[in-house]
């Protein structure tokens, strides 16, 4: 097939462009030309040069080009996404937005969250907003989300799936430095700031969630998907495997909902439970691991990158 990756260069993007290469697929990847393709010029992979936000831009970078499958890594904004429906019409038989669990942050349910707890029919896409701002689009990043795959599922003249990815830990080129995070604190016996009840959430390791995205891109499923390991995980779960292999002591100091200080905010603590259920990708037919399976060896890739 011939695959077009938007973004892609960083973390598990760049591990599904490679996955794709291997399985004999034909790559181009989109970007704005600051990084390269990955691999570099004679890494096999195509490159075209745009920026996404740029409407006549990317219609003049994709002329007399057609993809069999888009895989967007970078659609961040309802915006982005109206341009991508307009600009990818005739050119692309199916289109994969990467999307996240972050779709569900204002659901709190004890029982796995489906895909169908989010209506994306009732969701209100404000194209107006200040999504340019990135400022804005970080404090936005699930509502930018939601309303980019309401903007795909209100109708499009190609096949449309989103994968919404649970929370990715692993790999020591992770550049979110939110498992980071806790393994300095736990190591320096630094406090923890948790909320009183503190809920488990779904996780998936990198190299995981690369080879469900690339599954993604080869097969036919339309709609959006959950995409996480089975066995939710709790902060507490992360700080024992920590202390397991870099000693120290877990402190974990309770503070109110909405309470954020300097220098000891979590950011794997979650005062509501929105953990997903992926029982729509295992009927699809993709088998995930358990957490108990990587979390180890996600530690070690943190504990590695911090000392």
């Amino acid at each position: 097939m011939d695959v077009l990756v938007i973004g892609g260069n960083r973390y598990f993007g760049k591990r599904v462009i490679a996955l794709l290469r291997e399985s004999g697929h034909r790559v181009t990847v989109l970007n704005r030309g600051s990084s390269g393709a990955p691999g570099g010029p004679s890494g096999g992979i195509g490159h075209l040069v745009a920026d996404r936000d740029d409407e006549a831009a990317l219609a003049s970078a994709l002329a007399g080009r057609s993809f069999d499958v888009v895989l967007d890594q970078v659609c961040y904004t309802p915006r982005q996404a109206e341009i991508a429906r307009r600009v990818f019409a005739g050119r692309v038989r199916r289109y994969v937005m990467t999307s996240t669990v972050e779709v569900y942050e204002h659901e709190d349910s004890a029982a796995p969250v489906p895909e169908t707890a989010l209506d994306l029919a009732s969701v209100a896409v404000d194209t107006g907003a200040a999504w340019d701002d990135p400022a804005f689009r970080d404090a936005h990043y699930g509502e930018g989300k939601r309303q980019a795959e309401a903007v795909f599922a209100a109708g499009t003249p190609f096949a449309w799936a989103s994968v919404r990815v649970a929370h990715v830990l692993g790999g020591d080129d992770d550049f979110t430095g939110r498992l980071d995070h806790y393994v300095r604190r736990v190591r320096d016996g630094e406090p923890i700031a948790v909320p009183a009840v503190n809920h488990p959430a779904t996780y998936v390791h990198v190299e995981e969630i690369a080879a469900f995205l690339a599954w993604a891109v080869e097969t036919d499923f339309t709609g959006p998907v959950n995409a996480h390991s089975h066995g939710p995980l709790r902060t507490a779960d992360l700080c024992a495997e920590i202390e397991r292999q870099v000693g120290g002591r877990t402190v974990f100091r309770e503070v109110a909902v909405g309470e954020v200080e300097a220098g000891e905010n979590s950011p794997f603590s979650f005062a509501r439970s929105y953990g997903m259920d992926n029982t729509r990708a295992t009927e699809l037919g993709y088998s995930f691991t358990h957490s108990s399976e990587w979390l180890a060896r996600a530690v070690a890739e943190a504990v590695g990158a911090v000392r």
